[in-house]
């Protein structure tokens, strides 16, 4: 089997030296680099391509789970984390492994082994790597991390005035600007909170404080204008779910 290639993804210096020394002398490990954030991680793996990498969830500015949105390239993954909660999310984007702080090298090295496997398999043509971002959520949506280009950008879910579909990307419309995202509609209207979303036309989720008012169209048609004047169509399914939600 030919080499894997690994990144770590790690803010914390004493694990990252931790990991590098509990595989430092294994011959199937080529170690590319290390990364101490995920904006770093985001660019490494982009560009690298590895086999593997190890990843940690809290890190500053965006968590491990963030990051794995804005990657082109899907690597398997080993979460490294010292918090056991995140372990059934971390396998609903389909982990290697979790290793739960402070693990031992024995540990790391049966994590290694099940990376082998799932390789193996891929390479025999087994298509096992589910697509990670489409993962259930535990709880609603705070923020949304967007890549544009080679900026990366935090969007808070109250700074969002609605959302466009188009086809497998979404339109985000923010008192900022405009920013693309590829998750489908459906993804937002369970991953955003429905006290302050709503999904209003197959082609619209707009959040609720941001309709100045309803207008009738046509007959059983209307249309919802925003306070900064957008007019975005509202289905009878949509009007309904607004009639619910609004008690009017």
């Amino acid at each position: 089997m030919e080499k894997i290639r690994t990144i770590i993804v790690e803010d914390e210096e004493l694990a990252r030296n931790l990991l590098r020394s509990y595989i430092k002398d294994r011959e199937e490990i080529d170690l590319l680099c290390e990364c101490e954030n995920g904006f770093e991680g985001v660019k490494a793996i982009n560009e690298l391509k590895p086999d593997l990498v190890f990843l940690d969830i809290q890190m500053p500015k965006i968590t491990g789970f963030e990051m794995l949105e804005l990657l082109d390239h899907h690597p398997e993954i080993i979460f490294c984390t010292a918090y056991d909660q995140y372990a059934l999310k971390a396998f609903e984007f389909n982990a290697a492994d979790y290793l739960l702080k402070p693990f031992s090298k024995d540990r790391l090295l049966s994590a290694l082994e099940k990376v082998k496997e799932r390789l193996e398999k891929q390479a025999e043509g087994e298509d096992i790597v589910e697509k990670i971002t489409n993962f259930p959520k535990e709880e609603f949506l705070d923020r949304i991390v967007v890549k544009d280009r080679h900026k990366i950008h935090i969007i808070p879910a109250d700074h969002i005035r609605y959302i466009e579909s188009m086809d497998d990307y979404v339109l985000i419309y923010t008192s900022e600007g405009r920013f693309t995202k590829q998750k489908t509609m459906r993804y937002f209207e369970t991953a955003l909170d429905p006290h302050n979303f709503a999904r209003i036309h197959r082609s619209y989720i707009v959040r609720i404080d941001q309709i100045a008012q309803l207008q009738q169209y046509e007959k059983e048609s209307y249309v919802a204008i925003l306070h900064d004047k957008s007019k975005l169509k509202v289905s009878k399914s949509g009007y309904k779910n607004l009639k619910d939600l609004l008690n009017f």
